[in-house]
C-alpha cells in the first residue's frame, strides 16, 4: 500500500458524501414543510379572528397579547374554537371581548397575613 486511495475507496467516499448531502436536504425539506404548515395555520387563525372580531376587539386582544403573550394566545385559541364550533353569532365587539377576557383571566391568589 502506497498511501494513496484506490478508485474503490474514492468511490465509497463519494457515495457516503452523496448520502449525507441527500439526508441533509431531506431534513431541510422537512423543516421547511413544518414551517410552511405553521405559517398556514397562523394565517387561517388570523383570518378567523379578522372575520369574527371587530377592529376594537382585535386591538384589545393584540394589546393583551403584547403584555401577556401566553394569556393572549389562550384567548385567541378560545375565540378560534368558538368560531369553528359555530357558537359566535355576528362579531365579537370590544365589550364582548372585555367580558371574555374577564372570564378567562386566571384567578388571583390572595394571601391573608395575620400578625400576632
Amino acid at each position: 500500500m502506497s498511501g494513496t486511495p484506490s478508485e474503490d475507496d474514492i468511490e465509497e467516499l463519494r457515495k457516503q458524501k452523496m448520502e449525507e448531502l441527500q439526508n441533509r436536504a431531506e431534513n431541510q425539506g422537512d423543516d421547511q414543510a413544518q414551517e410552511a404548515a405553521k405559517q398556514q395555520a397562523d394565517a387561517q387563525k388570523q383570518a378567523l379572528l379578522r372575520q369574527h372580531l371587530t377592529d376594537e376587539a382585535r386591538q384589545r386582544l393584540n394589546t393583551v397579547k403584547m403584555s401577556k403573550e401566553q394569556f393572549g394566545e389562550q384567548v385567541e385559541r378560545q375565540v378560534v374554537a368558538l368560531a369553528q364550533s359555530g357558537r359566535i353569532q355576528g362579531k365579537i365587539d370590544d365589550d364582548k371581548m372585555k367580558q371574555l377576557l374577564k372570564e378567562l383571566k386566571p384567578e388571583k391568589k390572595s394571601f391573608d397575613i395575620k400578625r400576632r
